[in-house]
Parts: C-alpha cells; structure tokens; sequence
C-alpha cells in the first residue's frame, strides 16, 4: 500500500465549486453548451452525469467532479456535468449527452448500470464509462464502447476496520450503508473481518438507511441509525452512504463519539469526529480514463481497482496522527502489504 495524505476537496476551493456549481445550472437552464455534433469538431468533449445525492455531497460525487476539473485543466477537454433530479432523469440525461456528440459520457454509480448498457448499444460512436458499474455472475460483459470502473471497496475497508478494531476503546465499532445493496455490502463486510483480524472480541454493529437510491441522501436517518449504535455501546462508527452520512457525523459530534469517512477525505464535514476515511479514488479513474481516451488507449470491458493499484486506501495525515497510534498505522500498513501479496483473502460479502 502506498501511504501517506490522501487528498479530499483541497481546503478553501469549496466556494470555487459552489460558484461553478451555480454557473452550470445557469447554464443548463438557459439551453447552452453543446448542442449538436458539429459544436464537438476539433474538441474532445465529457459529459458526466452524477448519482443520487448530487455535486456537494463531499464524498462520491464530489470525487468524479474532481477528477473531471483535472482533466479540464490538464488535458484541455470541453466538459460538462449534469445532475438529474430524479431516478427516471438518468437515462435522458446520459442520452442528452450523447445526442450532443460528447466523445465519452460518465454516469456516476452503480444505478446507471442498465441505462448506460442500453444506450452503448444506441450510441456505437460514443465511449461510455459507469463509475461502481455493475455485474452479476452470468451476466454479459458489457459492449465495446462501455468501460465499467469497479473499485475493491472491501480492501480499503478492511484497513479502516483495523484501524476502528485497534483504536476502539469500548470494543464495540458501528457500520452504516446507505442503499441495501451488494456494493454497500462489499464495505460492510471488509470492515468487519478487518475489525475482527485484530480484535476478536469486538463486537461490530450494522445498520442500513433503506433499500431504494434515496437512502444515500438522508441525514435525518443516518443520524438516527448512528444515534442509536453510539447507544448501544459504539464508539467508532463507519459510514457508506454518500449524504445520509452527514448525520452520522452529527450524531457523532453530539455524543462525543468517532466517525469514518467515506470515498472521499471528509476530514473538513466533522473536523470534532472524524478518525479517517476510506478513500476510493474516483477522480483519478475519471481523469485516467479521459487521459486514455485521448491517447487512443480507451477499452471496453471491466476494471478493477483496489490496493494492488492504488484505487483505494485510508487517510493518515496532520489531521489525525493524534486519533490513531504510529504503531496502529504500521500495523494497519502491513496488513495492507498482506492483501496485496495475496496472504489475506478479503471477503466481499
């Protein structure tokens, strides 16, 4: 594992995005950007669409934008972002995009499996990447112009849930997942067999905010469900569940209790309660797969991204070297070498 600061929103560029945010809404409404095939002659254009929940979710979606901004800025693409406002905008958004001549469209989460499926095959000149895209034992790979971006979330967390196992002082740790899903079920399981790989008593409490796409944007309930945990005897909890996260870092702030980030470094939602965060790096698979767009290097088919390749790991930096023991992240470090050099099977479900 290759350790270090892994990077969140940089500190102070929240008002830059806020105000960019602002401009692309405008921008929407009054009809502008592209708006047909020709306006895309002699540019490379993105278009990404984001996930439930939206741009400022500080975790997911934020990540993607992140990594469309660098490829604005490095590689000097045209882009364009949009967020719908409900499930059955998806699909029109993602055609939106690609009626338009877009060079590569991203749709941001697991959710746009099936649409982005379905309009590869309609749009055979159009790259398409899914970020968390989907795919079950049995299913057909997807077509030729459909990269799906897949991330082994249950290594990275399985570091985290070592880290909550070590620090734990009540030996009692909480998970709580958005949307009941086999993705979210991927983090939930890592944490635990990390919790348990170096704390064998301690006991590791799970909870779920629902089973459709809104539970990953309900605060309200998130901060019941952590509540509820730190009642029970948690002192850490680990969240997976985009905004609906935001409460359990309320939760933890009232009850003077820890709380893990999720794909981001969300350090700066709750600076009173956060221990780490389980980083995916989004951003960098969105710049990468722009960069080999560009290059020519862009192919179909699924890719994985886990430790071995750096796609996910854990933040230890000035902000919490007083929360986790130097020996806990040697430990936790060495653990992560294990996983890599195949000697530890972490369990996805």
């Amino acid at each position: 594992m290759k350790g270090g600061r892994l990077l969140g929103v940089p500190r102070g560029i929240a008002a830059a995005i806020a105000g960019l945010v602002a401009l692309n809404a405008v921008l929407l409404a009054a009809g502008t950007g592209l708006s047909s095939r020709a306006s895309c002659a002699g540019k490379t254009c993105i278009g990404l669409v984001f996930d439930v929940g939206g741009l400022g979710d500080k975790s997911f979606n934020d990540a993607a934008y992140r990594g469309l901004l660098r490829a604005e800025k490095e590689l000097g693409v045209t882009v364009r972002f949009i967020e719908p406002g409900d499930g059955s905008d998806r699909e029109s958004a993602l055609r939106q995009l690609a009626s338009q001549g877009y060079d590569l469209v991203f749709g941001v989460g697991f959710i746009f499996t099936d649409d982005m499926r379905k309009l590869a095959g309609e749009f055979p000149e159009t790259r398409f990447a899914c970020l968390d895209f989907s795919i079950a034992p049995g299913d057909p790979p997807p077509p030729d112009n459909l990269t799906g971006l897949r991330f082994r979330e249950h290594e990275g967390s399985f570091l985290v849930g070592a880290i909550a196992g070590l620090v734990s002082k009540s030996k009692v740790v909480g998970f709580i997942g958005g949307m009941d899903v086999p993705l979210i079920r991927k983090f939930e399981a890592g944490y635990r067999a990390g919790v348990k790989k170096v704390c064998p008593s301690c006991r590791v409490l799970g909870a779920y905010a629902g089973t459709e796409p809104k539970a990953f944007a309900d605060p309200l309930t998130g901060k019941e469900l952590a509540t509820a945990q730190y009642g029970r005897g948690a002192d850490i909890i680990y969240h997976a569940s985009g905004k609906t996260g935001a409460g359990v870092f309320t939760a933890a702030e009232q009850r003077g209790k820890l709380a893990i980030g999720v794909d981001s470094d969300q350090f700066d939602e709750a600076p009173c309660c956060v221990l780490t965060s389980m980083v995916k790096k989004v951003d960098v698979a969105v710049f990468e797969a722009i960069r080999q767009l560009i290059e020519g290097e862009l192919e179909g088919g699924v890719r994985e991204l886990g430790l071995a390749e750096d796609g996910v790991a854990f933040v230890y930096d000035e902000h919490n070297r007083d929360r986790i023991p130097p020996e806990v992240v040697a430990k936790v470090r060495a653990l992560g070498k294990e996983i890599i050099a195949g000697k530890i099977k972490v369990p996805d479900r």
